[in-house]
């Protein structure tokens, strides 16, 4: 059955009233169109909702992300420079490791073990670093690896540092021993007229030994002392006349006769090239010279065989 609805319309302005006859169904129709523009307005405004919600969590994933990645990239340069550190260190160890082997070398002196430290000490590929896939996990992984490698280094160095301070005192030792070993002439200038070997004597005119360097010079040259030491004699001396006598050091001993004037006493320390006295013609002498000895444990050896420059 087709019911029908009637529906007046009334004016203010006193029009006549109108009237309008619509089915039901059409009103139904209508109706339900209107609840359902209202439901879908519901649904639409619930995903604007929800997409805005999802937008903003994009968003701070997003900047979560950038933010990581700006910490990785950091934490990039961070074991970039702990690996250039680390090299710049290996080669600075390896340096002084051959330079201190080098002095050994030519000091003669014993060389020290060839452990350093370096044993386990790797390196980490810039591509590996640069990888892609290079996690934060990974580069925290790195990151500890290289400040390991950085004690171990630490360690060898303060090794290296006490190989270096052997060397050091080995030096010294030998500058000392240098330093008191007879080798220089004992005075500049002059010319030897007697050497260490056998001659006829001007006095007896018979075949002796002559146990040390006759050097002929003026009158009151300086007299210099061949090496460190201390004068343990310092005066008039038999055949000798006035001389020096000073004592080096593990048994050696030089002697300076027939001189003019003494410049050191008895208990004075010297260094080389300290002037100890001047030529004179005291003692056994025929003529102003110096006679210059070298005596180890007490036996006469060659001045000659000692003397460098």
């Amino acid at each position: 059955m087709n019911k029908r609805i009637t529906i007046f319309v009334a004016s203010h302005s006193g029009a006549l009233v109108k009237q309008v006859t619509l089915p039901r169904i059409f009103l139904v129709g209508i109706g339900f169109l209107v609840v359902a523009g209202i439901i879908s307005a519901g649904v639409v405004f619930s995903n604007y909702i929800t997409l805005k919600k999802k937008a903003a969590s994009a968003r701070l994933l997003s900047e979560t992300i950038e933010s990581q990645q700006n910490a990785l990239a950091e934490q990039q340069q961070q074991i970039k420079g702990l690996v250039d550190r680390i090299n710049m260190m290996k080669s600075q160890l390896f340096a002084l490791r051959d330079f201190e082997k080098k002095i050994r070398v030519i000091a003669d002196l014993e060389s020290q073990s060839e452990s350093t430290g370096l044993f386990g000490i790797g390196g980490v590929s810039l591509k590996e670093i640069n990888a892609q896939d290079c996690t934060e996990e990974r580069q925290n992984a790195l990151v500890r690896e290289m400040h390991q490698q950085l004690n171990l280094l630490d360690n060898a160095f303060s090794g290296q540092e006490d190989g270096l301070s052997s060397l050091l005192s080995c030096l010294e030792d030998k500058r000392r021993l240098l330093a008191s070993t007879p080798a220089i002439r004992p005075m500049n200038g002059g010319w030897i007229t007697s050497r260490f070997e056998y001659r006829k004597s001007p006095f007896t005119g018979r075949r002796e030994f002559h146990h040390g360097l006759d050097i002929a010079a003026s009158m009151d040259t300086p007299v210099i002392a061949s090496a460190d030491g201390k004068v343990i004699f310092c005066g008039t001396k038999g055949g000798l006349g006035k001389a020096v006598i000073i004592d080096h050091g593990r048994g050696i001993v030089s002697r300076y006769g027939h001189l003019n004037k003494l410049k050191k006493k008895k208990g004075d320390f010297v260094s080389r090239e300290d002037i100890i006295g001047t030529v004179g013609n005291t003692g056994q002498s025929t003529g102003p010279h110096l006679h210059y000895e070298v005596r180890v444990n007490g036996v006469p050896v060659d001045p000659e065989k000692y003397i460098l420059n």
